[in-house]
């Protein structure tokens, strides 16, 4: 089948000839002028009606552009034949196909977006409620030193926890959006446990449990120190927070060709079968969570490890403990 292009020129060629046998007719007889003028009104006709396809095929084009703008994205305009508007429609069905998958993942961040603001709204609401009830019997003079020395330390409290809420909000939130830029150093993972133990010092030693670490020194992976470190606290903190008093925090890390990996592991409360999928699942809190978990700190360090090539899996058995384990791996697999 013969493409656009190639009618156009056929015809034009056809026409020119026309023209030549009609001026070369002139020293002949009129019949072969007439002959000559009827095929030259034939192609004319043929030119037109052609012309007259070609934009009834843009007609179409542009009532299904459209369309698209409109926001439907049904319609399929796939053509199979060769020639220019098969091309052009090819090419527009994929543009159409494209915009529809952008659509369908902006409707579902529009999802995601409001999840995440009702299920910050109902973290903030319950210690600003608090505080403001405290706050409230705060001007009573008549309240007792005891009550007031009371009030006060909690209010502290519930705005530490505020604080370290929209801290680890706006990490998140960098880290979502792509704009934390990891560093890749070389980093000891003796050094990485030594600094993300120091936060948790004190809490261990209320609760009286006690730290074990067991590795070599030289042992290291490719990533950032601080964001990994903030992983890694988060992680211990929870191993400590369901643990019993006198509990113990076992860390190990070990190293292979294609791997660093590193396992936090507890004596404590463990986690159910049924929840385990669901951990690293923002403002996700199981069973066993303390009253001010924000079911924020698991995610978080999901994502940090995640995103330095690197991945996290749990396991776990109902009071028997809990074990994290994380790898950095030394090449995209």
């Amino acid at each position: 089948m013969l493409r656009n292009r190639e009618i156009r020129l056929v015809l034009l060629f056809m026409c020119t000839i026309s023209l030549v046998m009609l001026a070369a007719a002139a020293f002949f007889s009129p019949a072969a002028v007439v002959l000559v003028l009827m095929t030259s009104i034939l192609l004319i006709g043929c030119s037109h009606l052609f012309t007259r396809l070609r934009y009834q095929e843009i007609e179409k084009l542009s009532g299904y552009l459209r369309q698209i703008s409109g926001g439907d994205y049904s319609l399929d305009v796939r053509d199979n034949r060769e020639g220019e508007f098969s091309i052009l429609k090819n090419t527009i069905y994929k543009v159409t196909v494209m915009l529809s998958e952008q659509s369908a993942l902006l409707h579902k961040d529009k999802i995601h977006l409001t999840d995440a603001i009702s299920d910050i709204s109902h973290q903030l609401k319950a210690p600003l409620t608090s505080m403001m009830v405290m706050a409230d019997l705060l001007d009573d003079a008549k309240l007792p030193e005891a009550k007031r020395t009371e009030f006060t330390r909690n209010i502290r409290i519930q705005l530490e926890r505020l604080d370290w809420l929209v801290s680890s909000l706006l990490k998140l939130s960098k880290i979502d959006a792509d704009t934390v830029q990891f560093k890749k150093d070389q980093v000891r993972v003796t050094k990485l446990i030594e600094k993300a133990l120091q936060p948790v010092l004190i809490p261990i030693d209320i609760k009286e449990q006690t730290v074990s670490v067991t590795g070599d020194d030289n042992i290291s992976f490719v990533g950032d120190l601080n964001w990994t470190t903030e992983a890694v606290i988060n992680i211990l903190k929870n191993g400590v927070e369901h643990s019993q008093a006198g509990g113990t925090i076992a860390i190990s890390f070990s190293e292979n060709p294609l791997f660093t990996e590193i396992r936090i592991e507890d004596n404590g409360k463990g986690i159910s079968k049924e929840e385990i999928p669901h951990i690293f699942k923002r403002f996700y809190k199981g069973k066993g969570a303390g009253e001010g978990s924000s079911g924020i700190g698991l995610s978080l360090a999901h994502s940090i490890i995640t995103k330095q090539n690197g991945d996290i899996e749990v396991q776990s058995e109902l009071h028997k403990g809990t074990q994290f384990r994380i790898r950095f791996y030394k090449q995209v697999v």
